[in-house]
């Protein structure tokens, strides 16, 4: 991968339906050559897919809390299915897995604090987690 797939990818990351002409002419590449280069990327598994994001599933907007949570999973708990289950929660963005005394750290996006307790409480009592500890974002760069 070289500075041009980095910087096509960057693009794709923020505006998955462009053109492969407008690609192209930002990355300095003719549309076929552009066209080519993310064909490969597809190949290779560094573009996984392509996806819409509803307006219903849209994070939270301004005003709303993020919160990063750690997440200790219960004794025999799968973290396959406890990932499955993060998928289908719309206030969970992402959920990675880690090294040290938690086993994932899960960000959300939440309305307000009823609603992260809420999602805490699906997480114990849906998805397996045996312990969690919370950190609510103050500011968040712009």
């Amino acid at each position: 991968m070289d500075r041009v797939d980095e910087m096509i990818l960057g693009i794709l990351g923020a505006e998955g339906r462009i053109s492969f002409s407008e690609l192209g002419r930002r990355v300095g590449l003719s549309t076929n050559a552009a066209a080519a280069r993310v064909r490969r990327l597809e190949a290779s598994g560094a573009i996984l897919g392509y996806r819409a994001v509803l307006a219903g599933d849209a994070p939270v907007a301004r005003g709303g809390l993020e919160a990063f949570i750690d997440v200790r999973l219960a004794d025999g708990r799968d973290s396959e299915v406890f990932l499955a289950w993060t998928g289908t929660d719309r206030a969970i963005s992402e959920a990675v897995h880690l090294t040290g005394p938690y086993d994932y750290l899960v960000r959300a996006h939440v309305r307000d604090t009823g609603e992260l307790d809420q999602l805490l409480r699906r997480l114990k009592k849906e998805a397996g987690a045996a312990q969690t500890q919370t950190r609510i974002a103050l500011r968040v760069p712009e």
